[in-house]
């Protein structure tokens, strides 16, 4: 069995009944907030207690964030490993698919090394989802599994594994108005949770559009593939801006401090991924698919040649934080924690993500967001 495999295995995934949900906050049922991945092997959980010297139990709460972390990681583990098959490089390291070189060759076009992030990032994604489920372990407390959920069909595409999978990325409607949060510098989600940051490409907010090629006839005409793999270069950061905000986001209520310190340490990651990923994205070239009419703008062109829009502003700009009374400061935002684990799980949703997805798979994820959502820090 390779790496990929053992870490995609069954292990137990009950949790305990959720306390009681909080308020959601309405702002962060818009915000793109995102992140997961699957389970680990049977063999990393097996050894898992003699990788940690302390053995002592960890609160419930915490366990909650960490169960809802590891959750996400899953989901997120899934989505790049069918990117890596087509578009990424497969080996050792990250394997199951044999490549898509005409999907490769457009991926490739906003940016050479396309290939490589892509195989890194799933990388990544596998490490924090194997991690946070043997440190679970490691502190006698319930691990994650979604295997039972791997039941929608992927690409069939030359390069695609063929493997049964938890999200669907042929369906995405991407809500890009991260865009124009991160190069605003008079809102904040946080200090203005009813404002509407306006999207870089709406055509994206406003329909469904795989960003993947579904079959061999996607990979034909050129316009219809760039588009594809200009879906992907946005979907990309779309997914890794909301862990970038997810992670300190709960870790404002662990309670452990090496709790805290897992969590503050998974998510600056999430952050180095975000920015690679707004920089490719903003090198997607503008064309109108003639397929389906999805049409990505030239961002640095009226009427979007605003800072607003500009490409190269890859750094979060400065904006209000905590109060309106304080300097601007430059910031990962939101940050607010109230009701962030059903505000990922609903903008995931709202993404088409799990379209085909069983009500069972909705009840497990929805329990495991508010038990997280319900977590309080302990003194």
């Amino acid at each position: 069995m390779n790496k990929v495999e053992s870490e995609f295995s069954p292990q137990v995934g009950s949790v305990s009944p959720p306390p009681r949900a909080l308020p959601r906050r309405s702002f962060l049922r818009r915000i793109g907030l995102g992140a997961a991945a699957l389970v680990p092997g049977g063999a990393l959980i097996g050894s898992a207690s003699k990788a940690f010297g302390d053995s002592s139990a960890i609160t419930a709460g915490d366990a909650a964030l960490l169960r809802f972390a590891a959750a996400a990681e899953i989901l997120e583990t899934d989505f790049w490993v069918q990117y890596n098959e087509l578009g990424g490089i497969q080996d050792s390291e990250v394997s199951g698919g044999s490549g898509n070189p005409i999907y490769t060759k457009a991926l490739k076009v906003l940016d050479g090394d396309m290939d490589q992030y892509i195989h890194d990032n799933t990388e990544d994604e596998f490490t924090h989802q194997s991690f946070l489920n043997a440190y679970l372990v490691s502190k006698g407390a319930q691990p994650v599994s979604l295997h039972q959920f791997r039941t929608l069909p992927g690409s069939t595409a030359t390069g695609s594994s063929g493997k049964l999978r938890l999200t669907n990325l042929m369906q995405l409607t991407l809500d890009t108005s991260w865009w124009t949060r991160y190069r605003s510098r008079d809102k904040n989600p946080d200090l203005n949770p009813n404002f509407t940051f306006a999207q870089a490409v709406p055509d994206l907010h406003n329909g469904q559009f795989t960003a993947i090629p579904r079959t061999d006839a996607d990979l034909h005409p050129p316009k219809h593939i760039q588009a594809i793999a200009n879906t992907a270069g946005f979907h990309f950061p779309t997914i890794e801006q909301g862990g970038n905000s997810l992670y300190p986001s709960m870790a404002q209520r662990a309670t452990s401090v090496e709790v805290l310190r897992i969590l503050i340490s998974i998510g600056p990651t999430e952050t180095m991924h975000f920015q690679t990923w707004s920089d490719k994205a903003g090198n997607a070239p503008p064309l109108t698919d003639p397929t389906n009419g999805l049409t990505f703008p030239d961002l640095n062109s009226a009427p979007f040649d605003t800072q607003n829009f500009q490409t190269n502003l890859i750094m979060p700009e400065p904006c209000p934080f905590l109060s309106p009374n304080l300097p601007r400061c430059s910031i990962i935002r939101p940050t607010e924690t109230n009701g962030i684990a059903m505000g990922v799980v609903k903008f995931l949703t709202d993404m088409g993500l799990f379209i085909g997805q069983s009500p069972a798979f909705f009840s497990f994820l929805h329990q495991l967001a508010q038990a997280a959502d319900a977590a309080r820090r302990e003194v």
